[in-house]
């Protein structure tokens, strides 16, 4: 499988470029695995799990989530305003390879 990949001229078609491009970046994966844990959460319990993240980066970062069908925003109709986002189906399928980097990590740490 790897071979493939070194062997494909344009590296930006593989499959494994296509997942990184999901999940690449300081927080995605962080708030991937939040929601694994806490299945659903709100906008300030994933501010508080990230601590130093703004409102904005965490913003944006739940966007893309969102718009690459990883995760699901359910907003209510009330006020003040009640937002919960939790894994797609999508999502969930992503959680076994990002339990596998946790798992590799544990036994691999210097």
């Amino acid at each position: 499988m790897i071979k493939n990949y070194i062997e494909n001229a344009n590296f930006e078609e593989t499959g494994f470029s296509y997942t990184i491009s999901l999940i690449s970046g300081k927080y995605k994966m962080v708030i991937l695995y939040c929601l694994m844990e806490f299945e659903v959460v709100r906008f300030n319990e994933l501010k508080r799990y990230l601590k130093k993240v703004s409102d904005k980066t965490l913003s944006s970062n739940l966007k893309e989530l969102e718009a690459n069908q990883l995760i699901i925003r359910k907003e209510y109709p009330q006020i003040p305003p009640k937002v919960e986002y939790m894994l797609s189906e999508r999502g969930k399928s992503l959680m076994k390879i990002l339990d596998q980097l946790c798992i590799w990590g544990e036994k691999n740490r210097m």
